[in-house]
């Protein structure tokens, strides 16, 4: 029997935003205890760069999984874990989407423009106008955001980690390309 998988387009952007998301936040996390010097804002250009490339992948991503839904779950998987993942996987998205403009936002707030890859020709527009309360919200709104991505990752990943070691499912598998074990 066929293992059902996930296509090499979904599994390679699957990775792609994994990785986005993990150098993005640990770039954040460093930067933000930082004191204000040329290095802060290198980061905070590379956190942005980081933020519009995941932003697109994700677009790209749902469209993508829009047209090839996932493999079903194993038989074997209760239907109260079933309804689990897609929630969880409805709030991944949701934040991934969310995180990206909320930086945007705030960034907008701050009077300080998002110029991805450093490219003047891909400046983004100021989507509010310069605003230091506003700013204060907005960075409250985004690190909301993105912490509570991070507890969906860790929830996935352990839900993953649960269903390999402990059900013996090969669920991770689905996400790897053929060959990887």
């Amino acid at each position: 029997m066929v293992e059902p998988r996930y296509t090499l387009v979904a599994i390679a952007l699957h990775w792609l935003v994994a990785v986005g998301v993990l150098g993005g936040f640990g770039v954040g996390l460093y930067m933000v205890e930082l004191p204000f010097s040329p290095r802060k804002l290198s980061l905070y250009s590379y956190h942005k760069w980081i933020g519009v490339s995941v932003f697109a992948l994700v677009l790209v991503r749902i469209a993508w999984r829009l047209a090839h839904p996932p493999p079903p779950l194993p038989p074997a998987v209760p239907r109260w874990q079933v309804a689990a993942t897609g929630a969880v996987h409805f709030l991944l998205y949701a934040c991934l989407v969310a995180a990206p403009l909320s930086g945007w936002l705030y960034s907008s707030a701050t009077g300080v423009p998002t110029v991805p890859f450093g490219i003047p020709a891909l400046q983004l527009p100021d989507v509010v106008n310069e605003d230091r309360e506003l700013a204060l919200t907005l960075k409250f709104i985004h690190m909301t955001i993105v912490f509570t991505l991070g507890t969906l990752v860790v929830v996935h990943v352990a839900a993953v980690v649960k269903h390999q070691l402990v059900d013996r499912t090969a669920i991770l598998r689905r996400m790897l390309p053929r060959g990887a074990r």
